[in-house]
Parts: C-alpha cells; structure tokens; sequence
C-alpha cells in the first residue's frame, strides 16, 4: 500500500515536472516565432481563450492568466500523453513515432476542439501555420514526454498500477 502511494507520488511529480518542460518549451516557442508581437499579447490571446475581447484590454493580471491557463494546458496534455505511452508504444513500437503522434493529436485537440469552442472561436489558419504549429508541438510536447515516458517505463520505473 504505502509503495503504491509512493509510486504515484512519483508519477505525478514526473508528469508536473515533464508539464513544466512542456509548458516551457511551448511558451519560448512562441514568442520566438512571434518575436515581432510582444509577449504580453501573445499570452493576452491565450487568456482571451476564456476572457474573450476583455483579455486584450486587461493589465498583467491577463497576461498571468495566459500563462497560468498555457501551462494548465501543456499539463493536460502532458498527464494525458505519459499516463497512454505504453498504449502507443505498443502500437507503433517506436518513442519517436508517439512523439509525432502526440503533436499531431495535441494540435488537432486544441485547434479544432479547445479554440472554436473557447471566446476565441474557430477561425481560419493558412497551411504555414498549422504545419509549423505541428512541428513546434511534436518538438516541445511529444518529444519529451516520450522519451521521458519511453525511459521510465523501460526502467520498470512508475509502471501505473491497476
């Protein structure tokens, strides 16, 4: 009993720590490629997801909500990703193939479900764009989440219970 407790503590701290590499990653990747948009916009925008128009005309309480809720996200995503490695990898057979298919379903995920449903709505986005967006998400989300997963469940390491 008190393994299993411990074994999850682990689990969780490693998904918390791989989240807060992906948040990262995700976040400097932005701002380089909208080097030309401040940051303050740029994390306005990700706030606007709930706050709609009002984001933009807000102060840095927005932009700290930007980050907060950015961060939320790639935790999300980072929890749902580590915690199916071992599904992928048994179908695919290769860390770097789940990594490609984690970026590609955490880009379909967020622009065609969590965009056109939040106060941002669906919008058009021009084939650059969305493949760019791919890229930067198989790199700052499913690289490191698989490799990290791809070692720990190798190692033996946070194997989840049933």
């Amino acid at each position: 009993m008190q393994k299993t407790i411990r074994s999850k503590s682990k689990i969780l701290l490693t998904i918390l720590w791989i989240g807060l590499i992906t948040g990262t990653l995700d976040g400097l990747s932005a701002l380089i490629l909208n080097y030309k948009v401040s940051p303050a916009i740029i994390f306005k925008f990700i706030a606007s997801g709930v706050f709609g128009e009002a984001a933009f005309k807000g102060g840095y309480e927005m932009v700290v909500s930007g980050v907060i809720f950015h961060y939320l996200i790639a935790l999300a995503f980072t929890y749902a990703f580590y915690l199916l490695y071992p599904f992928f990898k048994k179908m695919l057979l290769n860390e770097y193939l789940v990594a490609v298919v984690y970026g590609v379903t955490a880009w379909l995920i967020m622009n065609l479900m969590v965009v056109p449903v939040s106060k941002i709505g669906f919008h058009p986005i021009k084939t650059e764009t969305i493949l760019t967006g791919i890229l930067v998400l198989i790199i700052c989300i499913g690289l490191p989440i698989a490799l990290i997963a791809d070692k720990h469940y190798k190692d033996g390491k946070f194997a989840v219970s049933k």
